[in-house]
Formats: structure tokens, sequence, C-alpha cells
């Protein structure tokens, strides 16, 4: 039976991760062929992208509230929406459009996020009183499952949905790539340091760096892109910007190392059975790379051994733990199909 869905999510920003998750989940409902309507910073982009799925502007609240009183579900998620970190008025809005989902008495499903951090005493009051009402809650991580349940709260813990992506692995150029993005600690003494290790270290391969969103990841590329051409100006480098999803994992799957900051782009390096390394700049990395046992590089910390680690890795082992590690949908056909 067709029925309608209003997504909510960091959507229409350009993000790669949260695109992609975006993008499995619009074929996972496509499946069965019910209608679909997104809530985007971008809705043109959002509705092009989709072959013109309907998609709505974040902040035209009147037009959410309208796309939900239309549905039977609203699906939140996936990525960290529930969370102050990035701002309180960031986790307010998410939980807003719960709320009107659950005022309207629409089914709400809580979809492979990670919960927190939540520091804010009225921030965690509200998130914890709207979540109680929702149909469906998956998690994907051990610790926002742990945070539910001390809140009395049930949830399935499920890995994040890009491990459902199916890779072909291709055949290896003599490539580095590397993903930045802005972020306090990343300062020019660390991009001139990571540049050095980058020289020192692959002396005879080319440099791919990747922004995956040009507003937050561009200008660190670029600086990076200098930083290297000043030690070695007969070092091949590009950075792409603007890529679709599907570029973005063509093009990875086929470098020998991957350099990350970004979770969903050391997703798609494990996936790829591209040798890769970490850039710790938040827990969710932190335990992505402690669960693979790959190298991870700390922000204001000295390089040791991590490049020694990466050129060693074994990509056997890794792709043994990825071959199990698939996304269960199972807790959400049920929920979908009540």
């Amino acid at each position: 039976m067709t029925k309608k869905f209003v997504l909510s999510g960091y959507f229409g920003f350009k993000n790669f991760g949260d695109e992609a998750i975006l993008s499995v989940l619009v074929n996972k409902l496509k499946e069965n062929n019910h209608q679909i309507t997104i809530i985007s910073s971008d809705p043109q982009y959002t509705s092009n992208k989709f072959n013109n799925i309907k998609s709505i502007y974040t902040f035209k609240m009147f037009d959410i509230f309208n796309a939900i009183s239309k549905s039977d579900y609203l699906i939140s998620g996936g990525g960290s929406l529930l969370q102050d970190a990035t701002s309180l008025k960031s986790l307010i809005y998410y939980l807003l459009v719960i709320f009107m989902a659950l005022f309207l008495r629409k089914k709400v499903i809580i979809f492979a996020q990670g919960i927190g951090p939540i520091n804010n005493p009225i921030g965690q009051f509200l998130t914890k009183s709207i979540l109680k009402h929702c149909t469906y809650l998956s998690v994907r991580d051990i610790k926002s499952y742990e945070l539910l349940k001390s809140w009395g709260i049930d949830a399935e813990l499920v890995c994040d949905p890009i491990f459902s992506t199916k890779i072909e692995e291709k055949e290896k150029s003599p490539v580095v790539a590397v993903q930045l993005r802005d972020y306090k600690t990343v300062t020019k003494d660390f991009i001139d340091r990571l540049a050095q290790k980058i020289v020192q270290e692959f002396p005879n391969k080319s440099v791919e760096i990747y922004s995956f969103q040009d507003s937050i990841d561009l200008e660190r590329c670029k600086q990076l892109e200098n930083a290297i051409k000043m030690l070695n100006p007969d070092c091949k480098t590009t950075v792409y910007n603007e890529l679709s999803d599907e570029e973005v994992i063509n093009n990875i799957s086929k470098v020998e190392y991957l350099i990350a900051m970004r979770f969903h782009a050391i997703i798609v390096g494990l996936l790829s059975s591209v040798k890769t390394l970490g850039i710790n700049y938040d827990i969710k990395v932190e335990k992505l790379a402690k669960e693979f046992d790959i190298p991870l590089l700390h922000l204001q910390k000295d390089f040791k051994n991590e490049f020694n680690k990466l050129k060693e890795q074994d990509l056997t082992r890794i792709q043994a733990q990825i071959s199990i590690k698939n996304f269960n949908w199972d807790g959400f056909d049920r929920t979908i199909n009540n």
C-alpha cells in the first residue's frame, strides 16, 4: 500500500554524507512507490537530484506543517541532527519538526541517528520528552543507544546507512586522496605539517583533495594544495568540489590511499578497499577508527607512526569486517508496513 512520507534532515546543503544517506532512504521508499516530500535548504537542487520529487524549504514552517498534515509518516535523520554541539537552534529546529508531526498524530521514525552531545539542560529535557512519543527509533552507535536507554527509550542499534552502499572494487591508481573540512583546530600549522608528511611519504604519487561541502571544506582544501605546491612544485595536485555522490564514490574507489576527516569519507574508503587514515575531529570518527582498527591523526598532536600503519594496513581483515556490516531494515520495514 502506497503511503506518504515527509523526510527531515540536513538536506540540500550539498554535504556528501547527508546527501548519500538521503539517496539510500529515497531509494528504499521508492521500492514500494511511496510518495515522498523532502525538507531541504535548496528545494530546487533536491527536487532535480531525485527526478522532480517534491521538496519544500527548510524554514517555510507553514509549508512543512501542511506537508506533514497530509502525510502518514515523518522520518527524521540520519546523521547527527539531535545535538547542540553545532548550535542549540539547530537542535530546537529538528525537535520542532518532530513535535509538529506528533501534534498532528503522525507516526515518527528516528532514522539511524547519532544522538548527542546535548549539553543544554532544556535541550536534554525537550529531546527526551519528544523522543518518548516517536513510533520507531534507530541509532547508529552504542553511545546513542545507551543514552536513550538511560532515558527509558527503546531504540534499535544499526550501522550507518552508507554501509548498505555497494561499491565495486576497482584497480587502484598511484594516488593519495585527502578530504578536509574546516574546524576550529584545523590550523595553518596542522595543514603545513600534513602537507610535509604527504610530500615525504608519497613523493611519487598524485594528490587529489576533496571538498564534500564547499562552504565548509573548500578553503581548507585549497590551503593544503598550496602548502604541498610550496614544498614540491612538481607534485600533481587536483582539488575536487561540487561532485555528485556517484562521482565522489567512483573517484575515491580508485585511489591507493585516503586521508580523511569526515565520517562518511572514511566509510567510503573502507567500503572501497582503500588504505585509509582518519583525522580525529569528532568522537564519531574516533569510534569508527577504533572499530576498524585504522590509524588516526590527532589535530593538535605530532604525527608518529600513523603513516607507517596506513601503508601496512590489512585490507583483507577490514573487508572481512565490512562483509558482515549490513544495514538492518527489519525494524524500519515492520514500522512502515504496520
